[in-house]
């Protein structure tokens, strides 16, 4: 069975075609960027041949959804023959609410309930929504399913959850922690399990999902207890242009002082903090590094210290949360390929029982390893994250 998973971004399509009964194969992949503005860029690849790009116009997502089909169809660079091989479609949708506590095979009803979410994340999920709409276009007899970034994080309780603010604000609007990178923290916590050889259900994991945007969560026997992203992405560690965990009075004392708007204050703490904001660099780890280690920039060197800092004091409230942890995960762009991170996040963290061996983390860049001494009681993993395999496996189990 062949499944196709979209990723659609405000001006972004992702995406990935599966064999999934020839051992969940991926058979092509690629993206298209610059959807609604000129000159969008189709990069396509697929096993064992150069990666293919070409300018393809998408003025909206319904043609860059096209654009897709066309390439995947290709004599040349294409996978399948007929637009029917395509069983199913799955699609990522970053907020699912209360809403929804899994994957749902998606319905006129669940697309209306999806609509409803749009106000609790209104630069992601209208670009989820067009992606489907574009798909009951172009495949209308295809079934779709989503897959939402909030689902797995659905277990927590409700102390954990919830905010110390007027209870009636979360009754009549539902503010409250949700969470993301739900797929993500799923799929390398289970392949953490499978990989240590044992129970899913008997272990404390910390899954550390680093990259532009940044979270962490608590696994306990199998269920996240607790994740550092809120009600929306901007909570918790400091991450490429957002600032993470920040004082709300010390917010207020800026909008007034610069007489910052609510919209410019929201630009500010999502589009000029985090790593960006603090090193004047960049928002990229790998030009911050390079600042800091090879032309000794300070703000630079600040900003390193600030990231590990925070990362490293979310995964020791995390261990205390669950009465202890037996592994702790890295994945996304920057866990699974900063190897400094790595080494600098676990430093000083024999009293938990992390002891890392230098030689097995050093140049590890985005595979599958322990990187720990034998004797260490908490095994720090490298995992490469597979958030469109866990989609489709979804869908593939809805339909």
């Amino acid at each position: 069975m062949k499944i196709l998973v979209l990723n659609c971004g405000s001006s972004s399509v992702k995406y990935q075609l599966f064999d999934m009964a020839n051992n969940e194969e991926v058979l092509a992949g690629g993206i298209i960027e610059r959807v609604g503005l000129e000159d969008s860029e189709l990069k396509h690849s697929k096993p064992g041949c150069d990666k293919f790009v070409a300018i393809r116009q998408s003025p909206d997502h319904t043609a860059a959804i096209n654009h897709i089909l066309d390439i995947l169809l290709d004599d040349e660079h294409g996978v399948i023959k007929d637009v029917h091989e395509i069983k199913a479609v799955g699609h990522r949708v970053v907020h699912g609410a209360e809403t929804f506590s899994g994957s749902v095979k998606i319905t006129k009803a669940v697309v209306d309930k999806m609509e409803e979410c749009v106000d609790l994340a209104p630069l992601h999920n209208p670009a989820n929504l067009k992606g489907i709409y574009a798909m009951q276009k172009l495949l209308p007899d295809v079934p779709q399913c989503g897959t939402f970034d909030t689902a797995f994080h659905q277990t927590m309780p409700d102390y954990a959850y919830m905010y110390a603010i007027p209870y009636e604000l979360y009754e009549k609007h539902k503010i409250r922690r949700y969470g993301f990178h739900g797929a993500s923290h799923k799929f390398v916590s289970e392949t953490a399990a499978d990989f240590l050889g044992k129970d899913y259900n008997s272990l404390k994991i910390i899954t550390c999902h680093l990259g532009n945007g940044a979270s962490i969560a608590a696994v306990k026997n199998g269920q996240s207890v607790d994740t550092s992203m809120g009600l929306t992405p901007v909570e918790g560690l400091i991450m490429g242009t957002r600032c993470g965990d920040f004082d709300l009075g010390a917010l207020f004392y800026i909008m007034e002082k610069e007489g910052l708007s609510c919209k410019m204050a929201n630009q500010m703490v999502n589009k000029k903090s985090g790593m960006l904001g603090i090193t004047g660099v960049s928002s990229d780890m790998r030009d911050i590094e390079n600042a800091a280690w090879n032309e000794g920039n300070k703000r630079a060197n600040l900003g390193l210290k600030m990231y590990f800092y925070r990362v490293k004091k979310y995964i020791g409230s995390y261990a205390a949360a669950m009465g202890g942890v037996d592994a702790i995960v890295f994945t996304g762009g920057v866990g699974e390929n900063g190897p400094e991170t790595r080494e600098a996040i676990c430093s000083d963290m024999e009293f938990m029982g992390v002891k890392i061996d230098k030689s097995k983390n050093d140049g590890l860049r985005s595979k599958l390893a322990d990187i720990t001494t034998d004797d260490s009681t908490t095994k720090v993993l490298v995992i490469p994250t597979n958030e469109e395999l866990v989609i489709a496996r979804d869908t593939m189990e809805l339909i």
